[in-house]
């Protein structure tokens, strides 16, 4: 199988790595954004975006609040599906895959890198809960600065999932919608990737 160029290496985290960095070149706005995928508990599915923060050996990694709509789901499930897109590259990325909490010190680490106004408003949001106006979410900003002042703590309620994926699929534009794709799958996540060529 021809996998040379942009397709190239025997590890499909290198190639993404390798893509995202050229995105962060080219991409105007979040380069590691992704639309993230879930189904709630009747098979409905669901999709909102979300920031991509870490690349590791073996899976995807990205944070939210464990009360809202979307963690609610990726718990019911326990798997998620995502894609990268990059326009400016013509160029995506879809994973599949099963999901598992991220709440320790790389969370913590995680959390405590972000602006403080961010720390502040990561404790003051009720993520996907009603909400009577802005000024009542402001007013909550303002009690949980005084409450917990300058350098907050991670919030219990907020933390990260890690995507395992059993799939992963990269694909580039071609000329004549004659697109590029390769998909990497493996049956359970101790197995060997098998990989091969997608009719676009």
């Amino acid at each position: 199988m021809d996998r040379s160029g942009i397709f190239a290496g025997d590890d499909p985290f290198q190639i993404v790595r390798a893509w995202m960095s050229e995105a962060e070149k080219t991409e105007p706005n979040d380069p590691n954004a992704i639309a993230l995928s879930t189904v709630d508990e009747t098979g409905l599915p669901n999709a909102r975006m979300v920031l991509l923060k870490d690349v590791e050996d073996d899976a995807f990694v990205f944070y939210t609040n464990y009360n809202s709509q979307k963690a609610a789901e990726i718990t019911q499930a326990g798997k998620a599906a995502f894609v990268m897109h990059w326009k400016s590259l013509r160029r995506q990325i879809r994973v599949r895959g099963v999901v598992e909490l991220e709440e320790g010190k790389k969370a913590d680490d995680y959390f405590t890198s972000r602006s403080l106004k961010s720390r502040l408003g990561a404790w003051a949001s009720q993520q996907s809960k009603p909400l009577s106006s802005r000024a009542a979410l402001v007013a909550e900003v303002a009690k949980v600065t005084a409450r917990h002042g300058t350098n907050p703590k991670r919030p219990p309620f907020w933390g990260g999932f890690r995507i395992k994926p059993l799939e992963i699929e990269f694909w580039a534009d071609g000329d004549y919608r004659l697109h590029d794709r390769f998909q990497w799958k493996r049956e359970k996540l101790d197995h060997e990737w098998e990989t091969v060529r997608l009719n676009p």
